[in-house]
């Protein structure tokens, strides 16, 4: 970088919808104008998306102002009074040593994240600089096949997809499998709501997963690796294109990688969309341009995967960690986490939760310190009602449960599952049954169709719910869906189908209250299911001003000047204009 400053712009998804990009025009314009001589650069997204826009001015000699919530006329100032002028602008400075001590950064231990926000992820040399591709060249300089998967085996690492298998086990499992050609497989399809880890790693570090594979590889006995990524992603994809083409440029993929009998090349493919075929075989049916759907096991896609060969599929979070491990020891990783459950958990906060964005944590540690400690609690300040987490296939856990340690079977134990990070924070404004209708309308509709328990009986359950909360549910209902829940878990042939009813079946279980008060009082207490809200005027604060009647769309409100008003319930449709226009509190939802 010499003798000038550097200024780096976050450029992940969530800084450019922040506009980034525009803050970033600012700096390329002065560039171009020979306003200013300084380095610009870009990076991914450092997990603090409720920051972004965030840019780093650094010093020649080193040192570095972070600053949040930059818009284009505060880079404007950034640029004239600290890059131009040597004069930090306090206003805008985000303290990274306070974040450390107390803040998001707090609690966190980054592996998988390690250079996210850190490094231009459109440079392999910026890759290289710390430390990257110097694990596969370990390995194929110093390992044998065996001895990497007994390394991995060694670190307790376990699928970060939702499942928590072995990863050792599992590459044991396509080492030992016989073929011609074998195959590894990075499951990007991530399509839980409210999840973003595998797209915030990609676009911020798209090497360490191509190293992941690398190593994955070679220790399988695989020619040829897939990145499956959801067409949804097209920065992540494009960053990987990018990332491939410069390691297939400096030998480190393709023919005879760095002068070796290893050979490995990769292919992207981008998946259409559809959360079934995060599933193993149907995202193999995808790859094989057949539609995605699950097949039955035996044979498992380590012995009969894809073009009926030997094929391991791990996802990105699980990949990320491999070139940590290897460049630092079994021993190093397995010292973070719990007994059975080794190193860290990435997750994506979101929802209700004041500091939502990546961030990653050892395994143990408790949903209170994650919500609390790292999140910073609710953003409406209001109490936490629940945490879900695992995404439709996961569970709503309530305040109850907040001391639990997110470990794989601390989590299962409650009925809900780790799944691969996403957690979704709700406050008491929210309603559970409106919550269980959402994630059980999302799996309705992704669902492929094949198993009809998981076809119909989805569909059933989802009417049911409709019907609860439009305030025509039965006692009945609340056994039914038990019932249904139970059958469809049974009976479904993959994972989407299995895990279907978790959102509702942990709901009914933590918060059944909620329900009853639907079906018996006809009544929302968290006040979000419309058809079961009434609007109704406080006699001693209406003082008759007309505002909540001129702007009701459907004129259902009546009365003369300075007299008490009326509101017809039959015609009110519970929109809540009436509610935010009224300046004495004169109107209550019950």
């Amino acid at each position: 970088m010499g003798n000038k400053k550097t200024v780096v712009i976050g450029l992940g998804s969530c800084g450019i919808a922040a506009g980034a990009e525009a803050v970033y025009d600012v700096f390329q314009k002065a560039l171009n104008e020979n306003k200013a001589d300084f380095n610009l650069s870009r990076t991914g997204c450092i997990g603090m998306c409720y920051q972004e826009p965030i840019i780093e001015v650094k010093s020649p000699e080193g040192s570095v102002v972070m600053y949040k919530e930059v818009d284009a006329a505060k880079a404007v100032q950034i640029l004239d009074e600290h890059v131009l002028n040597n004069n930090i602008v306090t206003d805008y400075v985000c303290d990274m040593d306070e974040e450390a001590k107390t803040g998001v950064m707090s609690r966190q231990f980054r592996i998988v994240l390690r250079n996210c926000g850190v490094i231009n992820p459109e440079s392999i040399e910026e890759y290289q600089a710390v430390s990257g591709y110097e694990s596969i060249k370990k390995v194929l300089e110093s390992c044998k096949p065996q001895d990497v998967i007994d390394e991995i085996n060694v670190s307790g690492l376990r699928g970060r997809g939702g499942g928590g298998f072995s990863t050792g086990m599992k590459w044991q499992f396509g080492a030992d499998a016989t073929g011609d050609k074998k195959y590894m497989i990075c499951n990007a399809d991530e399509g839980d709501p409210g999840a973003f880890m595998d797209r915030g790693v990609l676009e911020s570090d798209p090497h360490s997963i191509i190293e992941g594979m690398l190593i994955a590889g070679y220790a399988i006995g695989a020619s040829f690796g897939y990145f499956y990524v959801r067409v949804e992603y097209p920065l992540a994809i494009k960053r990987l294109e990018i990332a491939i083409a410069q390691a297939k440029a400096k030998n480190l993929v393709g023919d005879n990688i760095l002068g070796t009998c290893f050979s490995f090349n990769i292919k992207i493919k981008a998946g259409a969309g559809a959360f079934v075929c995060g599933e193993e075989t149907a995202l193999i049916h995808s790859i094989e341009g057949k539609r995605g759907m699950p097949r039955r096991r035996p044979p498992f896609p380590a012995h009969k995967g894809l073009w009926g060969n030997p094929t391991i599929i791990n996802n990105v979070e699980t990949l990320a960690n491999v070139p940590w491990i290897i460049l630092n020891g079994s021993s190093a990783y397995a010292a973070n986490g719990t007994e059975k459950s080794k190193g860290t958990k990435v997750f994506a906060l979101a929802g209700d939760i004041a500091k939502g964005g990546l961030i990653e944590v050892p395994m143990g540690t408790s949903l209170k310190d994650i919500v609390y400690e790292i999140g910073g609690g609710t953003s409406s300040g209001r109490p936490v009602k629940a945490i879900q987490i695992g995404g439709p296939s996961g569970g709503c856990l309530p305040m109850d449960l907040i001391e639990t340690e997110v470990d794989y079977d601390s989590v299962t134990k409650t009925g809900a599952i780790m799944g691969s990070g996403g957690l979704v924070v709700m406050d008491e404004n929210s309603c559970m049954v409106d919550i269980a209708k959402f994630f059980l309308n999302f799996t309705q509709k992704e669902s492929c169709g094949k198993c009809t328990f998981c076809r119909v009986g989805t569909k059933r359950m989802l009417e049911i719910l409709e019907r609860i909360s439009n305030g025509y549910g039965k006692e009945s209902d609340i056994l039914l869906l038990e019932e249904l829940a139970e059958k469809i878990s049974k009976t479904s042939l993959c994972g989407l189908g299995q895990t279907a009813p978790n959102p509702v079946l942990t709901t009914l279980k933590y918060f059944r209250k909620e329900y009853e008060t639907h079906i018996i009082e006809k009544r929302c207490p968290a006040g979000k299911c419309s058809n079961l809200l009434t609007y109704e005027v406080v006699e001693d604060k209406c003082v008759g001003c007309t505002a909540c009647a001129r702007v009701c769309p459907t004129n259902a409100i009546s009365g003369n000047k300075k007299q008490v008003h009326i509101i017809n319930q039959k015609t009110c449709i519970k929109c809540g204009d009436c509610v935010e226009k009224c300046k004495f509190d004169a109107i209550i939802v019950r």
